[in-house]
């Protein structure tokens, strides 16, 4: 996305009122409404623009994001061995990194998949190995069946439908990953899974947010958190 790129809209004219960014600490309860407007407006455009991409440029993302997940443990974490990283099984176009799953995982890299067990509460991590038998969950998403141990990740990806370049996601709007890094103690590592295109100016950040510690997408390493 084109540095200086404007929104089509602007929630409460954000825009106008504060140029250069969002008051995060806003508790506003009709700016906090026009910022939800806009979110859902922006995922669906999102969403759109991503089912738009043939297949062959799916692969072709999901095999740069991959080269550079890989590299990115290997150079700062010795490649995550003995540690437990927490995934995602992608849904409705999210980039796949289940091959480089199954091969992180025989390198040893513990792995878990984060579900939700109940509405509107943090989510917990059961431990995933390739092959084993899955049940369906939230979203009808394939997750370890409920007799799988219960992990705390050293590592946490999270698909991203848009993100900024100071570290915030914008994912379906369920809240469920926010809320499930908020309650944990020490918090993992953050990795936001991203495509390029999908940068936004802000998210217009609300109390709840969290920023991650990076994001990826297929051209490297594109945003991380300010120390």
């Amino acid at each position: 996305m084109p540095e200086g790129r404007r929104l089509a809209s602007s929630p409460c004219l954000a825009g106008e009122i504060a140029p250069d960014g969002f008051d995060p600490l806003a508790v506003d309860p009709e700016q906090a409404r026009d910022v939800a407007r806009w979110r859902r407006a922006e995922r669906i455009r999102l969403r759109a623009a991503r089912d738009s991409l043939s297949v062959t440029d799916r692969q072709a993302a999901s095999a740069a994001l991959s080269v550079h997940l890989r590299r990115f443990l290997v150079q700062r974490f010795s490649g995550a061995v003995g540690q437990t990283l927490s995934a995602y099984w992608p849904i409705k176009g999210e980039p796949d990194l289940r091959d480089l799953m199954v091969d992180l995982h025989g390198r040893g890299v513990t792995f878990a998949l984060p579900v939700v067990e109940v509405k509107a509460a943090p989510m917990v991590f059961r431990r995933w190995m390739p092959g084993m038998a899955m049940v369906r969950g939230d979203w009808n998403i394939p997750v370890p069946p409920p007799e799988a141990d219960v992990l705390v990740p050293d590592f946490t990806l999270a698909p991203c439908l848009g993100w900024t370049a100071d570290g915030y996601r914008l994912g379906w709007g369920g809240g469920y990953f926010d809320r499930t890094l908020a309650g944990l103690t020490p918090r993992p590592i953050t990795i936001g899974i991203a495509l390029n295109a999908a940068r936004l100016p802000t998210i217009f950040p609300q109390p709840h947010d969290i920023p991650l510690d990076l994001i990826l997408t297929e051209d490297g390493i594109a945003a991380t958190r300010p120390d």
